[in-house]
């Protein structure tokens, strides 16, 4: 298998590249995006196999061949990763590439992509409980009980929606969506699975490794003195301090076997998206060397304690017990990785997963629950949550 990278002249926008059936992983309109599939991989094998490309690199410094995937909520889940046979690239210094492997020619996809977003549409949904209400109360509030009795730091509890539709859902057409509201999030489409989250899970870039985590979460209501007055109730929230604490030591913890020096903010700041704010901190360090790949550092950090709970296996045990559906994807981690362990992954949140024929949408949000959470402001939580997707889905 060889790869080409050849430098793009014009403008390009990413979304407008993947469309409704490609792939796409972009933040700040730094990312790639796919199209066709040269390979699928398992994860653990993706750098191996990236590496073993022969790549002529006519830019130079580029990741060249990329392979982009999602690995599941459960820990040590089978995962599986696409190596597209068309990747467009676009990097923070403003350059942009086009890397396509073997025969494979970008010229009449570029064209396709140069043709904009879709036109506007209409279209009939139905949008309803996968689980009812009531079970996800009763599952907050068993949630709730362990931590009480002390079988439990934390635990994290969703509730599935679904949403069908009378016609195809323009994927493409949420993507833009999702651009408009959230471009400062990590936007995906890949295999089905399609969101904007706000969270890093882990970057790897050279000898750098950063995460953000993001534990505790408030509404915004497009008040700017309301907002900020959710924001100080939410620093001085004691429910989502703990919940929060609790993150950030398994990131520092599990990251720090693996690093000659790990700094984090010593306390939380307000990290906003367009329909709720969260406490977020950032953390950096140095890989010792040599360094694991971006795959290894997916592994053992997903699922975070924001998606599942701590102690972790005991939190996996009560959710599998109490939640009533199956994660899959919802909670993992999704993102990309390049022959030399390189990539970034956000944790696969506010997301929804289409069928294939794209009628049919399943969408997930969940919260963390500690000794003092209320069964009905966690089920709040979560319609807050929700919103992200289904504003970019649902248009009537």
């Amino acid at each position: 298998m060889r790869a080409i990278t050849r430098p793009l002249d014009g403008d390009l926008d990413l979304n407008d590249v993947a469309r409704g059936d490609g792939h796409l992983f972009v933040r700040n309109a730094v990312g790639f995006a796919g199209r066709g599939c040269a390979a699928r991989v398992p994860a653990d094998d993706a750098v191996a196999f990236l590496a073993s490309v022969d790549h002529d690199d006519g830019v130079g410094g580029t990741p060249g061949p990329v392979a982009l995937g999602a690995v599941p909520f459960l820990p040590g889940a089978p995962a599986e990763m696409i190596v597209p046979e068309i990747v467009v690239g676009k990097d923070a210094a403003g350059r942009a590439w086009v890397t396509t492997i073997d025969d494979a020619d970008a010229s009449a996809e570029l064209e396709r992509a140069r043709s904009g977003p879709p036109r506007t549409r209409t279209n009939g949904y139905r949008i309803g409980a996968a689980v009812p209400t009531d079970h996800y109360l009763t599952a907050v509030a068993a949630a709730r009980d362990a931590v009480r009795d002390g079988r439990l730091t934390k635990a994290v509890i969703a509730r599935p929606v679904a949403v069908e539709a009378d016609e195809p859902i323009d994927v493409h057409a949420v993507l833009h969506r999702l651009k408009a509201s959230f471009g400062a999030s990590y936007r995906y489409s890949i295999d089905g699975m399609v969101g904007a989250s706000p969270e890093l899970l882990v970057e790897v870039a050279g000898e750098i490794v950063r995460s953000h985590p993001l534990a505790g979460t408030a509404p915004r209501t497009g008040d700017p003195d309301r907002d900020a007055e959710l924001a100080e109730r939410l620093i001085a929230s004691t429910k989502d301090q703990i919940e929060h604490r609790v993150v950030i030591e398994m990131v520092h913890d599990t990251l720090l076997p693996w690093v000659s020096y790990l700094d984090w903010q010593p306390e939380p700041s307000i990290v906003t998206v367009a329909n709720v704010q969260h406490l977020g901190s950032e953390v950096e360090g140095r890989l010792s060397q040599p360094g694991p790949s971006v795959i290894e550092l997916v592994r053992a950090l997903s699922p975070t304690p924001a998606l599942g709970g701590h102690p972790r296996d005991a939190a996996l045990s009560l959710i599998a017990e109490v939640e009533g559906f199956e994660r899959g994807r919802y909670g993992g981690a999704v993102g990309w990785v390049d022959g030399r362990g390189n990539g970034t992954w956000a944790v696969t949140i506010r997301c929804a997963e289409f069928s294939e024929d794209h009628r049919r949408a399943r969408l997930v949000a969940g919260g963390g629950i500690v000794a003092d959470s209320d069964p009905h402001a966690e089920l709040a939580e979560t319609q807050a949550k929700l919103q992200a997707m289904l504003s970019a889905i649902v248009r009537p």
